[in-house]
C-alpha cells in the first residue's frame, strides 16, 4: 500500500502579515521532508474562495514548486475543477502537461466539479450541471493531451477549433486521472468512468473494504474510460498524528482536524458567510460542535499507526492520504511526526508493496483489456484534414486594414 500528504492550506483567522508566505514555505518543506522519507505523493486541492479552510487557489504553481524541491514524490492534482467555468479544459491541458514536463512525468491528475455554493456562484457554475460540465470537460482534455494535433470539440459546454495543444506530457497518453468522491455513488462512478477514486469521506478500515469490492466489481463489469487509459485504485483521506505517546498525538493534531471537519461543514453543510468579514474559527471555538468524523483512531503511536494502516492494506485500499497540516497544527510537530512515521511505519508497507503491485496488475489485466475494448473513443481528426488557420494579414482586406490600425494607432 502506498502513502500521501494531503494539503489544503488551512489558515484559521485572525491572520497577519507574512501568514500565508509562512503558510506556504512551511508546506514546502514538509513536502521535502516527505519525499526524502520515502512518501509516495504530495495532493494539493484547489478551492476558490473558502477562507481559513483552504487557501490552496493555484494548486498547479504550489506543485511545480514542490517539484523542484523533491526527487520521487508524484505530485497529485486532488482535484482540478474541471467546468470550464473555472479553468478553461486547454489551459488545463497546457498546465498539467508543463507540469509533467518540469516534474520529469511525477504528475497525477484529479477531476472534480466542487460542491460549495461560495465556489460555484462566484464562477456562475450550475449546481444542476456541473457533473456533465466536469465530464465533458475531463473527456476532451485527455484527448488535448494525447492527440497531435487536437480534433476541436463543438460541445455543449465550451467550443474549441482544431489546434494542436502543447507542450505534451512526458506520461502517455497522460498522467494518470483520479476523481474525488464523497460518498459510494460518486466511488463507483469513477469505477465505470476507469478513474482512480480520491475518497473524502474517512471512513473506518471496516466500511473501507465494502467500498473496495464495490469499486473493483463496478470495474470488472462496467468500465468504459473517461480518458485515454484507466488508472484502477482507490485512496482514502484521514487525519494523521504520530507520538511515542499517544496522547501526545492526539493532543498535538486531533484540533486542528476537528477544526477541518467544523469548516467542512459549514461551508458545505450550514454556514452562512459574509466574504472577508466571518471568522470560521471563531465559530468553531464558539459552537463546541460534534467534531467526530468517523475516523476514530488517526493519532497514535507507530505501533498503533501500523496496525490501522495494515487494516486498510487487507481491507485492499490502494493508498492511505494523512492530513497532518489542518487548523493551528505547528510545522514542528507536524515535521515530528512525519519523521517518526517515516522511520517506524512507513518501510513494511513500501516493502510489500512493489509485489503487491505485481499481483494486482496481472489479476486486472483482462479487465482492463475488456474496459478499453468498450471504449467509444471519437476517431481523430486525420492531421491533412486540420483546416489552415490563416493570419489576420492573409485575410480581407478590411481585416488587414483593421489589424494594421490596431497595431499602428500609437505611431
Amino acid at each position: 500500500m502506498r502513502f500521501g500528504i494531503f494539503y489544503e492550506h488551512q489558515l484559521p483567522r485572525p491572520w497577519a502579515d507574512g501568514d500565508e508566505e509562512r503558510l506556504y514555505g512551511e508546506a514546502l518543506e514538509q513536502v521535502a521532508l516527505a519525499d526524502r522519507l520515502g512518501v509516495d505523493y504530495a495532493w494539493a486541492v484547489e478551492h476558490h474562495f473558502l477562507e481559513e479552510y483552504s487557501h490552496c487557489s493555484a494548486p498547479e504553481v504550489f506543485l511545480a514548486a514542490v517539484s523542484q524541491r523533491t526527487r520521487r514524490i508524484r505530485l497529485g492534482h486532488g482535484i482540478r475543477l474541471m467546468p470550464p467555468a473555472y479553468n478553461h479544459p486547454v489551459r488545463v491541458a497546457e498546465a498539467l502537461a508543463t507540469l509533467d514536463l518540469v516534474s520529469g512525468g511525477r504528475v497525477d491528475w484529479g477531476i472534480g466539479e466542487s460542491s460549495s455554493a461560495v465556489e460555484l456562484e462566484g464562477f456562475g457554475v450550475s449546481v444542476r450541471e456541473k457533473e456533465a460540465m466536469c465530464e465533458e470537460a475531463a473527456r476532451e482534455v485527455a484527448r488535448m493531451l494525447s492527440t497531435m494535433p487536437y480534433p476541436g470539440h463543438e460541445g455543449r459546454w465550451f467550443r474549441v477549433p482544431p489546434r494542436n495543444v502543447v507542450p505534451k506530457p512526458v506520461q502517455r497518453p497522460h498522467p494518470p486521472m483520479w476523481m474525488a468522491c464523497s460518498n459510494r455513488t460518486s466511488i463507483l462512478r469513477a469505477a465505470r468512468h476507469g478513474i482512480g477514486a480520491l475518497t473524502f469521506s474517512f471512513v473506518t478500515p471496516e466500511e473501507a473494504r465494502t467500498w473496495v469490492d464495490d469499486y473493483y466489481r463496478v470495474f470488472r463489469e462496467e468500465c468504459v474510460p473517461l480518458g485515454r487509459a484507466v488508472n484502477p485504485n482507490i485512496a482514502m483521506v484521514t487525519a494523521f498524528g504520530c507520538d511515542r505517546d499517544p496522547e501526545q498525538a492526539r493532543r498535538r493534531f486531533s484540533h486542528g482536524f476537528d477544526f477541518f471537519g467544523f469548516a467542512l461543514a459549514y461551508y458545505y453543510g450550514f454556514g452562512s458567510h459574509v466574504p472577508g468579514r466571518t471568522s470560521v474559527w471563531d465559530e468553531f471555538e464558539g459552537r463546541a460542535p460534534d467534531r467526530g468524523l468517523g475516523d476514530a483512531t488517526p493519532y497514535d503511536d507507530p505501533d498503533g499507526l501500523r496496525n490501522r494502516y495494515r487494516q486498510f492494506e487487507e481491507a485492499g485500499v490502494d493508498q492511505v492520504i494523512v492530513m497532518p497540516q489542518a487548523g493551528r497544527n505547528r510545522h514542528d510537530h507536524i515535521c515530528e511526526a512525519l519523521e517518526l512515521f517515516g522511520r517506524e511505519v512507513l518501510p513494511e508497507f513500501a516493502g510489500r508493496d512493489e509485489q503487491r503491485q505485481k499481483v494486482k496488475r496481472e489479476r486486472l489485466a483482462p479487465h482492463v483489456e475488456a474496459a478499453m475494448g468498450r471504449a467509444s473513443e471519437a476517431v481523430d481528426v486525420d492531421r491533412g484534414e486540420i483546416p489552415a488557420v490563416d493570419a489576420f494579414g492573409l485575410r480581407s482586406e478590411r481585416t488587414r486594414h483593421e489589424v494594421a490600425a490596431v497595431l499602428y494607432e500609437d505611431t
